[in-house]
């Protein structure tokens, strides 16, 4: 008997999209199957980010379908999407820079909490609960994220790779299912890379979440993703393990032009971008069992 954990936690089909006459998917497919890291990437325009506002709720497609843990998600409005529990990020950040990181992360789960403004200002009931509920998991998150040390500080004042995180940390704090990540390492240095590329690990075994993401950085994916999808001209190019997809003929073409592909020195450094994190990190953990 088939049950839910053997079926995919987000299966699309056949989904197309147009922007007036331009087609930006084209019958795109794809499974992600329940505790997942799964990458999407992919040269710019190849239609990306439009997979990821076509599950939370931002784009329409005009065919294809979209389940979620069993439901169609076409018919749903983008907040009954986040109680299904689909979290998202976006490539500007969406922060409230004159807050604190908790209050950020409050204020994330605002279109979770049920009391209304008059139970609000009682000092009793459900509003409190819910108050010191949400206090509670937002600390929880930043502990998770090792980001408590921020709590009380004001967002425009930290590092971008720490708002980065912060940005993540506004997804997760309603522990959703599945969380989509745009560019998540895009603007953050080298060592931001790593310790992104940790966490996502961490949250995986730790809240057992699924990630679907989109990257350009292919260090990043290389160390993380169990699964990567090329996109481009809104059709999939390629899709399977990373390191084999990464080195698709066809896939190269993509990102650097065929002429490109005609320097060998240009193919090795694409390559070595791939692996190089994933590489450090193997070896660190070598290191560390001697």
């Amino acid at each position: 008997m088939t049950t839910a954990q053997n079926t995919p936690l987000l299966e699309i089909r056949d989904l197309s999209v147009r922007f007036g006459g331009l087609l930006a998917l084209s019958e795109f497919s794809l499974a992600v199957e329940h505790g997942e890291i799964y990458a999407l990437v992919g040269p710019n325009g190849a239609g990306k980010t439009t997979v990821l506002n076509c599950i939370s709720g931002f784009v329409r497609p005009v065919a294809g379908s979209i389940t979620f843990a069993g439901t169609s998600l076409l018919p749903l409005g983008r907040d009954r999407r986040i109680r299904l529990g689909i979290g998202r990020t976006f490539q500007q950040l969406q922060l409230f820079a004159s807050m604190t990181v908790l209050e950020n992360l409050l204020v994330a789960q605002h279109s979770a909490m049920r009391s209304g403004l008059f139970e609000g200002i009682l000092p009793f009931g459900r509003a409190p609960r819910e108050d010191h509920k949400a206090r509670t998991r937002a600390r929880d998150t930043l502990i998770l994220l090792g980001l408590e040390e921020y709590a009380d500080t004001r967002v425009s004042v930290l590092p971008h790779g720490i708002q980065k995180l912060v940005g993540v940390a506004r997804a997760l704090v309603l522990r959703p299912r599945l969380v989509l990540l745009d560019e998540p390492a895009a603007g953050i240095t080298h060592q931001d890379v790593e310790a992104m590329a940790q966490n996502l690990r961490t949250w995986r075994k730790e809240l057992g979440t699924t990630l679907l993401l989109i990257e350009h950085n292919m260090s990043l994916v290389q160390a993380v993703a169990d699964r990567v999808c090329v996109l481009d001209y809104g059709r999939k190019l390629a899709e399977g393990e990373a390191r084999t997809v990464l080195s698709d003929p066809a896939v190269l073409e993509a990102y650097l032009g065929r002429e490109a592909l005609e320097e060998p020195e240009v193919v090795r450094s694409a390559v070595h971008e791939a692996t190089s994190i994933s590489e450090e990190q193997e070896a660190r953990r070598e290191d560390s069992t001697c």
